[in-house]
């Protein structure tokens, strides 16, 4: 049976990205050769969105980002870890959403949802 799911990122500074997982967001990791990390993540959930309206993205795409209990608070812990944030934490309806960069030259989400997540089985 599933019982995880493995994300991933491409990104042209893959090894600075790997860096920031690991020493700016904290995520734990496993070296499986030539120093490609695979980390552990604490829990994901996943969505499905319609791609149907004017302001959806296009069938097929996919998207990565973080959550988290209290916005505030982790975007200063981050912020004193030097990641640098793009936009202001706002409310989205599903929670409270701000983005920040990652080495590649791209940013990522970071919610603090509004919904309850059930406990795993």
């Amino acid at each position: 049976m599933i019982r995880g799911v493995h994300t991933m990122f491409y990104s042209s500074q893959a090894d600075a990205l790997r860096a920031f997982l690991r020493d700016k967001l904290g995520f734990h990791a496993t070296d499986v050769g030539d120093g490609w990390l695979i980390f552990d993540l604490p829990e994901a959930d996943m969505g499905c969105h319609p791609a149907d309206t004017p302001d959806s993205a296009p069938s097929g795409t996919h998207n990565i980002s973080f959550y988290c209990d209290d916005i505030q608070k982790t975007v200063a812990e981050l912020k004193s870890r030097g990641v640098e944030f793009t936009a202001e934490i706002a409310d989205h309806g599903y929670g409270f959403v701000t983005f920040f960069k990652v080495p590649g030259n791209f940013e990522v989400q970071l919610y603090q949802p509004k919904y309850e997540k059930k406990p795993s089985k």
